[in-house]
């Protein structure tokens, strides 16, 4: 079965096709031809082969035809098996377009970038030779600007480097992919920023912590919060203007904690949810609901 981080690779070209082109043409120096429209098709390769063969998505560039198919394949793993599946690909597709096909292999790690580069000889004077994507070829964005007119390259961006050696190199572009997403509909916000999480190594994910937790985040914080959950957070909700209304604020906010965790899925515990519940201290509430929109479980919120 494929794994999270595979179907998070496959699922930012298919939300965005035109990323294929793009980073054949501005990472890989490929030279495409003319076309007007870009659009996934089927990636069952049934028709002219007896046994199924099924690619990870097809992306088609069209100029009142099919001008290009290019299969695209995430690989994190190097599986000596592919190498005869991907020929397979390739001819199926280009039998059934009539048109050019080439094989584009996104992968973010070196090691598997290095032997997927290696060419599939098919026999005397036949190869195949394919196209990789490695974390060499992806960009590094850590321009939250950039990153916002790109949500999904920002996004594989993260993927690609967020196991960085630098871990404040990873946080910033992490940073910028959350930053990103503040534009996307609630879903794919979500999604995406799960990917970005699951994408980091440690280091980087308490450096990213700490990174949002500065003064000058602060506003995309809360404008993360609120997209990322769909539930709000008013104006001052965690501020306690009034000391009469502290014990409603509080409450209030330690709802909102609950509720981000559990809209991404994290177990709370009856230990920390009674705990949550309890407190009245505004400033822990509010350090906490920060980190529940990063936190990769519970127990890193309540830390």
């Amino acid at each position: 079965m494929p794994s999270f981080t595979h179907e998070a690779f496959v699922r930012l070209f298919r939300d965005r096709p035109e990323l294929a082109p793009e980073l054949l043409d501005r990472s890989l120096g490929v030279a495409l031809p003319e076309y007007t429209e870009v659009r996934t098709d089927s990636a069952e390769l049934t028709e002219l082969v007896p046994a199924e063969y099924r690619a990870d998505l097809v992306v088609l560039l069209i100029k009142g035809e099919p001008v290009l198919g290019i299969v695209v394949e995430v690989q994190l793993q190097a599986k000596v098996e592919k190498r005869f599946a991907w020929p397979v690909y390739v001819t199926a597709l280009r039998a059934r377009l009539r048109c050019p096909v080439c094989l584009l292999v996104v992968t973010p790690h070196v090691e598997v970038a290095r032997w997927a580069r290696v060419p599939i000889e098919l026999g005397p004077g036949a190869r195949i030779e394919p196209f990789v994507l490695g974390p060499d070829a992806i960009p590094v964005i850590e321009d939250p600007t950039a990153a916002r007119d790109e949500p999904e390259l920002a996004v594989l961006s993260a993927m690609a480097h967020g196991e960085n050696a630098d871990a404040s190199v990873a946080a910033r572009i992490a940073f910028a992919a959350l930053y990103a997403c503040l534009d996307l509909d609630t879903e794919r916000s979500a999604l995406y920023a799960d990917v970005v999480r699951v994408a980091l190594g440690d280091a980087a994910r308490a450096a990213l912590e700490a990174l949002m937790q500065s003064p000058e985040k602060y506003e995309f914080q809360s404008d993360f919060a609120r997209k990322y959950t769909a539930i709000g957070r008013a104006e001052g909700k965690l501020e306690g203007r009034a000391e009469g209304k502290l014990e409603g604020r509080a409450e209030g906010g330690a709802n909102a904690i609950l509720r981000v965790l559990a809209s991404r899925g994290l177990v709370v515990s009856d230990e920390q949810r009674n705990r949550v519940l309890a407190c009245t201290d505004l400033t822990i509430l509010e350090t906490w609901l920060d980190r529940a929109s990063v936190a990769a479980s519970a127990d890193e919120v309540f830390v």
